[in-house]
Parts: C-alpha cells; structure tokens; sequence
C-alpha cells in the first residue's frame, strides 16, 4: 500500500491502534478479527468512537457469515477473508477511497445546500463588486487565511463558499459555524470537538468540525464575536495547525484552511480589549470588502429578476417580472439588510402576486413612494386622511407595536383598519 503511495501506520494491538487513532487522522483500518486475547471487532466500535469518519475492513482465516454480520453490525465497512491476493486489497483500497471522496462532496454539497439562496451567483455589473470578486479569484487558490468584511445580508457567507469552490480544497468540505448562535462552551465544542464525559451533556465523543472539514475550509461567520477563551485556541490552529478537544490532552493536527468574515470593526474591538490583537493580524493576512446593495445600484434589478425566477418556480407561479413601477421602487430603496433583505422582499412579492407582473402594491410598504399629505386647500375626506396617515406611520416604524403606540390605538384596531384600507 505503500507502493502505491498511501501512508501506512502498522501497530501490534488495540492498544497501540488507539493510541495511533487518537494521534493522527486515517481513513481506512484494516482489523484482523482475532487479535491475541482480545477480538477485532471490540476495537471497531472503540475506533468508530475516536473517528467517526473511519473505514474498518475485517480481516480474518475465520470466514463466516455469522462474523461478517456482527463485523457489519457493529460498524465494519467491509469483509475481507483470509488468504487474499494483493489485487484483492487493491480493490478494497480504491473502493474506500472513492467511498470517501463522495462522502465529502456529499458533506459539502450538504453544508452549501443549508446557506443556498438563489443570489449565490457571483456575478455583478458594479465596478466595485468586480474588484472584491476578481480579488477573491486571485487568492481563492492560495492557503491564505482571508477576512471578509461587510455589513450583515451583503452575501459574505456566499463568497466564502465561491472561494472554497474555486481553490485547490473544492473537492473537501466547507463547514461553516456562526460564532454568535452559541455559548462559550458549546462553540469551543463544536468547533475543536469533545470527549465523552468533559462536561454535562457529552454522552459520546464528539469529532468538532476541524476534523470534519479535514483537508478543506472552515468558514467562522461574525468572528468579531469569538469568545476571548476560544480566540487563544484558533490562534493556535492557525500558527502551529494543531488542537486538542474538550476534555482530552492528546494533540491533534489541522489540515484546514480558515475563512472569516465580520461586520464590525476589529481594530476597534482590539483597542477595547474584546479581539486579540495578535489574532486580527492573522486573520487580516488577505481582507476581502463587500460592499453594501446601496452602493452596487447597477445590481438591483438583475438580482431581483434572478430572485423572481427561483421563487417562482419553487411556489409554481408563473410571473413573468416586474412592473416598471415596480422596478423604480427597487433601484431607489436604500436596502439597509442588503441583499437578504431583497431575497426577503422578492419572495413575499412572489407569495403574494396572483398576475402574471409584480406590482408596486405587492412589496413591502417601506419600499413604496409615500403619498403626499393632504395641504389646507386640499378637500378630501376623512377616510382618505386616515389612510395615508396611517401608511405613513407604518412605513416608518419599526414594528407593529411602535405604530400602534404612534397611532394611540391597539393592535386589533390598527388591524382593522390596515384591513379595511388595504395596507
């Protein structure tokens, strides 16, 4: 097998093999069933434990079915009986090895499916968004460590994924883990992995996603938001590309390239003490800025128009695009949640769009031209003056609860009228 260029790690019993196991990362373990006074397929279940991802091929003179069953039951990959030819292992070799290139882009396609939107086409006719992408091009195939600013909903999530899928690790997975949705101790958790029984909760073992992108990009959205405890750590990782789990001391190694993004300034949570200094400089090795919607107005339309497309579709409506009314509305708004905010805005439009064009009146009221108030001279009726009065108060707060305390009335009332004039 070395031949043939694979790395190889011979140990004598369960023992050694679990010290190997806990040392380094393997894919594959050929297990003989009969290992002096103790049985090979005790050991599977003991590595499965340490390595999850392992392959565990059962080697033995000992053929039978009833030892293959309990091999496989117990988590074996395959049965390989005793004598066999070097062809033969040859196959099992190749076998696992293209079992576990699927099992990656099956993770990755996975991983990407959870943050798809149809606005991950990287394209764009603003000057400035074409100098972040061919930017993010040059380096994509590089092992740079790369932070990605820019203000929420402007897609960073997305060009971390296009970076990863144009480098060298495309074929590895991309894992992602947004700093913000979890305690101190579940992130240290799942981003480094645990031992069974390090703290309340951990039944099993746990690899973390370092290992489980081994070979490929961990993504660590909002990092401006990185507990202190857990910044020494990825320091670490990113100087020296080792770890160690929760609740173990063994030191393990990290293949993995780190993407980062944020949309705070770092150097000002570095003054303040909330960011290590020395971890910025590493993360800010290439820093990639995407700028705001407001400031790629040339984008507006065509992102609605592909948004259109893919809600159209997926709700099975047949709307052909967008009033020239419609359109204005769009490439005026100043899109303060940026690109997800318009996803969120298409999709509503399309939810609630029975013509074959969306409309003005089907987007959200802040996005639509206020009408002028009534003046003195002005006779109109006191319908008419409720109603854009009230459309004007809703346009401008940022909740239902704030317009009702604006309009001095509760919320069933504010109800009934929005009902009764349409808004």
């Amino acid at each position: 097998m070395e031949a043939e260029g694979h790395h190889v790690i011979a140990v004598g019993g369960p023992k050694e093999a679990l010290t190997e196991a806990n040392a380094s990362y393997f894919d594959l373990a050929f297990v003989d069933l009969r290992l002096g006074s103790e049985s090979g397929i005790d050991l599977i279940g003991k590595l499965l434990a340490i390595c999850p991802w392992i392959k565990c091929i059962v080697i033995t003179a000992y053929a039978s079915i009833d030892t293959a069953v309990e091999a496989m039951r117990r988590g074996a990959f395959d049965y390989l009986p005793k004598p066999f030819t070097h062809d033969q292992l040859s196959v099992f070799v190749r076998k696992v090895c293209e079992f576990k290139t699927l099992e990656q882009k099956v993770a990755s396609l996975q991983e990407r499916l959870k943050e798809f939107v149809p606005e991950a086409v990287i394209e764009s006719r603003s000057p400035a968004m074409r100098r972040t992408l061919a930017m993010a091009r040059q380096v994509a195939d590089s092992e740079a460590t790369i932070l990605i600013r820019g203000e929420s909903g402007t897609g960073k999530t997305i060009l971390a994924n296009a970076i990863h899928s144009w480098s060298s690790r495309s074929s590895k997975p991309f894992c992602s883990i947004s700093c913000p949705t979890l305690s101190t101790e579940l992130l240290e958790s799942e981003l480094f992995g645990h031992v069974k029984g390090s703290f309340t909760g951990a039944l099993r073992d746990y690899a973390g996603r370092i290992a489980a992108c081994e070979g490929g990009t961990l993504f660590l959205d909002e990092i401006g938001d990185l507990p202190l405890p857990i910044q020494a750590k990825l320091l670490r990782v990113l100087q020296e590309k080792v770890y160690e789990r929760v609740g173990d001391l063994e030191t393990r190694k990290a293949n993995v390239r780190v993407l980062a993004a944020t949309n705070v300034d770092l150097e000002s949570a570095v003054k303040t003490g909330r960011f290590r200094e020395d971890l910025f400089y590493r993360l800010n090795v290439i820093e990639i800025v995407i700028p705001p919607l407001k400031e790629r107005r040339e984008d507006i339309v065509s992102l609605a128009e592909g948004l259109l497309v893919f809600f159209a579709r997926q709700n099975h409506r047949r709307i052909l695009g967008f009033s020239d009314e419609a359109s204005e509305a769009l490439k005026n708004y100043e899109w303060p949640g940026n690109v997800r905010e318009l996803r969120n805005a298409i999709e509503r439009a399309v939810l609630l769009c029975s013509d074959d064009k969306i409309g003005i009146h089907h987007f959200p009221l802040k996005l639509k031209p206020l009408e002028r108030m009534p003046g003195a001279g002005d006779l109109v009726t006191m319908e008419e003056l409720e109603r854009t009065h009230i459309r004007r108060v809703l346009a401008a707060s940022r909740s239902i609860e704030e317009a009702c305390r604006t309009l001095g009335m509760d919320s069933v009332t504010l109800w009934r009228k929005r009902k009764k004039y349409g808004l």
